[in-house]
């Protein structure tokens, strides 16, 4: 036995090595992290500032802070200066040509506009130079003048860059995002046949900008603001100001504007968190991927909530109806438009009251029953050893477990497990005597196929 131990089994005999995690409060070095920093203004001392953008971006370990230091001459004096950004979070031609060059190329500007008396700017104080870099300088459309770190590190994080000048408590912050994003694409879950073929992306603007395109009025107002004390996730609100209730537009801006928590990424978080009642398992808010459906509900006086990285609009409030009827609804006849509302009506009470009335009727009130699909019934559950009610909810949680199985399995996986599923109910059907009865969903193969779903799924989700 030891022989076999010593020939076909590895023994390792280096000792295990064991992790642990330390407490905070067990620190042993001195080095300052961000959120010792207090939030202040920025400083006129230029070394300063850069230290503490250092230390607030971790700029020793993080990759992707780009930090550029050079030099401006004005007037004869040359002033250190540095612009920070993200590494890809911003379009690296915009910052080369219309930021770094004209900044860099200062010196010759300078010296032509003296010889020009019409175009000479007199520069002897800070007012001078900051004027001068913001009006006559940087040849971007949107600047901003921040003199908060706070503020300044929020507009860097959403991709934007900011140019800080020694002798200058103000920082000039540009608007150079050039971050990828998926393109507009068709709706994936609300399909239609006629209608617009638009989506909405994770990009904030864009979605914004659909609904632009879409209401060409100048009523539409988009409220931007920020939700998360980490994520600080940007979210539009969106309302027709002459014609939504300013009692609910209040509502949903004291409910969004008082959240207090960490961060926040999709839309349904949002909605979780300023439903009316989280015990209710109905939507209360309408969500929709589709441009043209929430264009139409803000101008019937709802108010449309974006949340910044999430593709998805809630409109809010919702009714019942709303869930009822589709976006292309409005591009048919009134009549069939109104067929299809009442189908979708009585397609939903029977998925809700169906199961129940199957209990009931084959449990206690068989005599509802016409006598030969009495026969059928009882003969197929003639096989099935257990009551109805375990049979119904049996089957429930196995098209639940199909459901989710197939949605996990990865896809190069998904043909082969339909081929092995249509096998498998081609021989249970062939082997059932009832074989057109709800039973056959019970046979052994198939009941094997639905443990091998329950593994899979499983299996590539935990």
């Amino acid at each position: 036995m030891n022989l076999f131990k010593k020939v076909f089994l590895y023994e390792n005999k280096e000792e295990p090595y064991t992790f642990t995690i330390t407490s905070a409060s067990n620190k042993t070095f001195n080095q300052p992290t961000a959120s010792d920093l207090p939030n202040r203004n920025i400083s006129k001392n230029l070394k300063d500032n850069l230290d503490y953008l250092n230390v607030k971006y971790n700029a020793l370990i993080n990759s992707d802070i780009v930090f550029r230091n050079f030099t401006i001459n004005y007037n004869g004096h040359d002033l250190s200066a540095f612009i920070l950004c993200i590494d890809g979070m911003v379009n690296p031609t915009l910052v080369n040509d219309f930021l770094l060059r004209p900044l860099m190329n200062l010196k010759s500007k300078t010296q032509t506009s003296t010889r020009n008396p019409t175009n000479r700017i007199v520069s002897n104080g800070r007012a001078n130079l900051e004027d001068f870099l913001y009006n006559k300088l940087i040849p971007q459309n949107s600047i901003r003048k921040e003199k908060n770190f706070d503020t300044i590190i929020q507009l860097i994080n959403l991709g934007n860059c900011a140019l800080l000048v020694d002798s200058l408590d103000t920082a000039f912050v540009v608007d150079v995002k050039g971050y990828q994003s998926r393109s507009i694409s068709t709706p994936k879950n609300e399909v239609v046949v006629r209608g617009p073929q638009e989506a909405f992306v994770e990009k904030i603007r864009d979605n914004t900008s659909m609904l632009r395109r879409l209401i060409n009025n100048e009523n539409l107002v988009i409220e931007n603001t920020s939700v998360g004390k980490i994520s600080k996730t940007g979210i539009a609100i969106c309302y027709m100001q002459n014609i939504a209730n300013d009692d609910l537009v209040n509502e949903v801006k004291y409910r969004i504007n008082n959240l207090d928590i960490d961060f926040i990424i999709s839309s349904g978080q949002l909605e979780q968190l300023i439903q009316d009642n989280s015990n209710i398992a109905f939507p209360q808010m309408i969500a929709t991927e589709r441009p043209d459906k929430t264009a139409n509900h803000l101008l019937e006086g709802r108010v449309a909530v974006i949340v910044n990285g999430s593709p998805y609009a809630l409109i809010m409030p919702g009714i019942f109806v709303d869930f009822l009827a589709s976006p292309e609804d409005l591009n048919l006849k009134h009549q069939y438009s109104n067929l299809l509302k009442i189908i979708r009506i009585i397609a939903a009470l029977i998925t809700l009251l169906l199961p129940g009335i199957y209990i009931a009727v084959s449990t206690y009130h068989v005599e509802l029953i016409p006598t030969e699909l009495l026969f059928t019934i009882a003969a197929a559950r003639n096989s099935v050893p257990f009551p109805v009610i375990i049979e119904i909810l049996l089957m429930e949680i196995s098209f639940e477990l199909i459901r989710e199985a197939g949605l996990r399995i990865p896809t190069p996986v998904g043909p082969t497990i339909g081929i092995i599923r249509c096998f498998n109910l081609r021989r249970s059907c062939c082997k059932c005597k009832f074989s057109k009865s709800y039973s056959n969903y019970y046979c052994r193969y198939n009941w094997y196929l639905l443990f091998c779903y329950t593994r899979l799924f499983l299996k590539f989700c935990f």
